[in-house]
């Protein structure tokens, strides 16, 4: 934990230590928890990897409750992030924010670096992006050290379920896919975030991600019915050239 928790001023180090938020004074990253009868909580975890994305898991590996020791509430990751890879994972005891996020998850956008083997270039990324129905684009390279790198990252930005078919493609292209890492989830990101460690966010941030599709709902109702008055103004134009009654 590092520090992360600290009940009565004393850093919680061991699974299980139990707390009563009524009279102890817990913080959980660096903020006071209250006590407050079905608090929402809402957090934003920077998952290692070989982690279960997961509370428990029966073959004793570690999950996310081994990132979450001291909190005490309840909570439950929304989506899920593969047991190899890392990066950001969303967790909340919001029932109603979740079932919304999952029931929408296919338009809410995910953003990954990944790290393949060798290296790919800016055709490679257009035709491959184009391919899978993906936008990839090169980063800086945070293990490149001195001349160029072996194997190089890139940001990849996806809906819906991509992974796999970026995975087999990949693969088909003879750059196999090796580290895979979510930075970003709608608009939240993991940035500032230490791997192993979690942040607590605010409601209204949080409700960002149940937001979305109505958002871009709008915005294409907006874009129809500009389109849609763009069209009659043409179409009351070209009825005065010929002199018809408009």
């Amino acid at each position: 934990m590092s520090g992360q928790v600290r009940v009565n001023g004393r850093v919680v180090k061991e699974l299980g230590t139990k707390a009563d938020a009524a009279k102890d004074r817990i913080e959980a990253a660096g903020k006071v928890v209250e006590a407050k009868e079905g608090r929402r909580v809402y957090i934003l975890l920077n998952k290692p990897p070989e982690v279960v994305s997961a509370m428990a898991d029966a073959e004793g590996r570690k999950t996310l409750r081994n990132c979450l020791r001291g909190l005490p509430e309840r909570v439950f990751p929304v989506g899920n992030l593969e047991y190899a890879a890392s990066g950001l994972v969303f967790l909340t005891n919001d029932g109603d924010l979740a079932a919304e996020m999952l029931k929408n998850w296919a338009h809410l956008e995910q953003v990954y670096h990944v790290k393949v083997k060798g290296m790919l270039t800016l055709l490679d990324l257009e035709r491959i992006g184009k391919e899978i129905g993906v936008r990839m684009q090169t980063v800086r390279q945070p293990d490149a050290t001195r001349g160029r790198a072996a194997n190089f990252w890139y940001e990849v930005r996806m809906r819906d379920s991509k992974k796999e078919e970026l995975r087999r493609v990949l693969f088909k292209e003879m750059h196999p896919l090796e580290k895979l890492k979510r930075i970003g989830l709608g608009a939240l990101t993991v940035e500032g975030i230490p791997r192993g460690r979690y942040r607590l966010i605010e409601q209204r941030e949080a409700e960002k991600l149940g937001k979305f599709e109505k958002a871009d709902e709008g915005r294409g109702e907006k874009r129809k019915g500009n389109l849609t008055q763009r069209s009659q103004r043409a179409q009351r134009a070209q009825r005065r050239e010929r002199k018809e009654p408009v």
